[in-house]
């Protein structure tokens, strides 16, 4: 809310050397608490398997792939049909360049690793450093979509709000019915998909952890057994 605030404030004024140097220390940031979230496991080769296994169910069903086409279709449906009609109502055009914003919005900051992975630490307990770490991140991209969507991007936070609260609070309960082998591990996990991530942002090589996801699953599976 005060990135998309801040973004109607100074309508893209905002460098591109500014938001580039934000984003590296961002990438460092979440490279370093990917580190110490990684080596918490108490049986590394648990670890390892799941994020291989993980790896390869995920890019078998391609989990990027159609969240990928789950924004686009939404983004589809926000955006200005060439029609006369529409082109003369400028009331109707208003209308559509708000659903636009907002989709646009909602859909950036609500996909995403680090919103599950976020979302998991903050329902176990832990100090919700992902979260906070991702609020960086989603502020300077609101900042520039207020700038170009205006007050749109503001109601974005409705969902958000409804999507993140609902993973933690899944966490949470979750979290109940784990060991501490088990979460020790899962932190393990999702510290590796983190330093992905922040290599991402670093622009180091993209690894899509996207369809790494299923490893946080596999984790808990295995060190139940293991």
């Amino acid at each position: 809310m005060a990135g998309s605030l801040a973004g109607m404030l100074i309508q893209s004024r905002l460098s591109e050397r500014m938001t580039s140097i934000i984003f590296q220390g961002v990438g460092l940031m979440t490279l370093t608490i990917g580190i110490s979230m990684a080596i918490q496991s108490q049986n590394l080769l648990v670890a390892v398997i799941s994020v291989v296994l993980g790896a390869i169910l995920g890019q078998w069903i391609d989990i990027d792939r159609h969240l990928r086409k789950l924004t686009e279709r939404w983004q589809h449906r926000g955006t200005p049909h060439s029609d006369n009609s529409a082109t003369n109502d400028s009331s109707s055009s208003r209308t559509t360049r708000f659903t636009e914003g907002f989709i646009t919005a909602s859909m950036l900051f609500c996909t995403g690793s680090m919103a599950i992975l976020g979302a998991i630490e903050d329902g176990s307990g832990e100090t919700p450093r992902l979260l906070l770490t991702k609020s960086i991140m989603d502020a300077v991209a609101s900042i520039a979509l207020g700038a170009s969507f205006g007050i749109a991007v503001l109601f974005s936070a409705i969902p958000v709000l409804i999507y993140q609260g609902t993973l933690t609070l899944l966490a949470a309960i979750l979290t109940h019915y784990m060991s501490e082998e088990m979460m020790a591990n899962l932190t393990s996990v999702g510290g590796i998909l983190l330093m992905g991530l922040g290599i991402n942002i670093l622009e180091i090589k993209q690894i899509n952890v996207t369809n790494m996801l299923p490893a946080l699953l596999i984790v808990v599976i295995l060190s139940y057994f293991w």
